[in-house]
């Protein structure tokens, strides 16, 4: 189509803390794609530390190299619909309003042809290889193997913006399927946390308790349905769980904090027999007694990964409330002011929750 421009604005991933913003070529649509004009980009906690040089985003310290750069990162993106290629599946027309999910599945391996694509072995994810360069730029291709969803038009952005983070969430409470019987601590209630409680109090767990040593986000999870909050900076909170529970300690512990003290205070503070989920994604290795989880208590340990079979849910949850949304979006910056949006991103400051980039 003439009027999309030749070139566009771009953030390009060199190297670890080599980001640039450039000119790029825009990219055009090809057999089975769309291109979008980007609306807006969330920045993820793995873009802070993919940009901060995490090992096992850049193949450091023995790990397997996950970035192919150069590569314009940005997975949390929503934009409209200007181009479609041809063969494009699904019934897309010029207009509409796409979020698609984090993974781009070969469709080809062991994991996608048994209907598990988000574990697909090849693994692109948008924003992290240069075949799928993400969103934090004027446009973005939608591939054949993309996994596109319509977005309500009349949904306001901070809300659009949430919905592939709380996909994940809703995953992640999905797999760790509690009942109105379990007692629940969610540790971590940042973006993705808080999309958990959304997701939990669906569930309507007997206790939901949510952890966090930042007291704004704590007064955000009670607000979106926590029962209780409690900081671990400021008291024991295993003690307190463990004498709310009759000194068994909780049913289900969800590890979303990405802090490793985290792990350890999970594993002292769940039941025998209960139910560890860990979310995070990790800056380096964390180290525990393994025999905890054996020996003692005779755990069950889940892991979780983005967001299967989830959208659709979430997008119309949203939409109705029941995933509260408000004043999770805190902060919007122009692309050419990603520095400050990664800072805030990283660090937290003025309260903020979810940062967003607006090319």
């Amino acid at each position: 189509m003439s009027n999309i421009p030749k070139t566009m604005k771009a953030l390009v991933a060199y190297a670890p803390g080599d980001y640039r913003l450039e000119q790029v070529e825009t990219p055009r649509a090809g057999e089975g794609e769309m291109i979008l004009k980007v609306e807006a980009c969330g920045i993820c906690a793995g873009d802070v530390k993919a940009l901060h040089g995490a090992p096992s985003f850049w193949g450091l310290d023995g790990q397997a190299k996950y970035i192919k750069e150069p590569v314009i990162p940005g997975h949390e993106f929503v934009g409209k619909v200007v181009e479609i290629g041809p063969n494009v599946e699904g019934d897309w027309k010029i207009g509409d309003r796409i979020c698609p999910e984090q993974i781009v599945p070969c469709g080809k391996c062991m994991f996608c042809k048994s209907g598990r694509y988000w574990m697909c072995e090849k693994h692109d994810l948008f924003g992290f290889q240069n075949n799928v360069n993400g969103g934090m730029a004027e446009y973005v291709r939608i591939t054949k193997e993309a996994r596109p969803y319509k977005v309500p038009d009349d949904m306001p952005i901070e809300q659009a913006l949430l919905i592939e983070p709380y996909s994940c969430s809703k995953h992640c409470v999905d797999r760790a399927a509690p009942t109105n019987e379990d007692v629940v601590v969610l540790s971590g209630v940042g973006t993705l946390g808080l999309g958990m409680v959304g997701g939990l109090r669906k569930r309507n767990p007997k206790l939901l308790i949510a952890l966090d040593m930042n007291d704004v986000r704590l007064a955000k999870a009670k607000a979106f349905g926590a029962d209780m909050v409690m900081n671990p900076g400021k008291e024991d909170v295993v003690k307190k769980v463990k004498d709310l529970t009759g000194g068994y300690g909780c049913d289900i512990y969800i590890e979303a904090s990405g802090h490793p003290s985290s792990v350890q205070q999970g594993l002292d503070m769940i039941r025998k027999m209960g139910r560890f989920v860990e979310f995070s994604v990790f800056g380096s290795p964390v180290t525990v007694d393994w025999s905890i989880i054996s020996d003692r208590k005779e755990l069950d340990l889940l892991g979780v990964h983005l967001s299967p079979y989830s959208y659709d849910s979430v997008i119309q949850w949203i939409g109705d409330g029941t995933m509260p949304t408000d004043g999770v979006v805190s902060h919007k910056f122009p692309l050419e002011q990603w520095q400050t949006g990664f800072e805030y991103a990283a660090t937290g400051k003025d309260n903020s929750f979810k940062v967003a980039l607006i090319p």
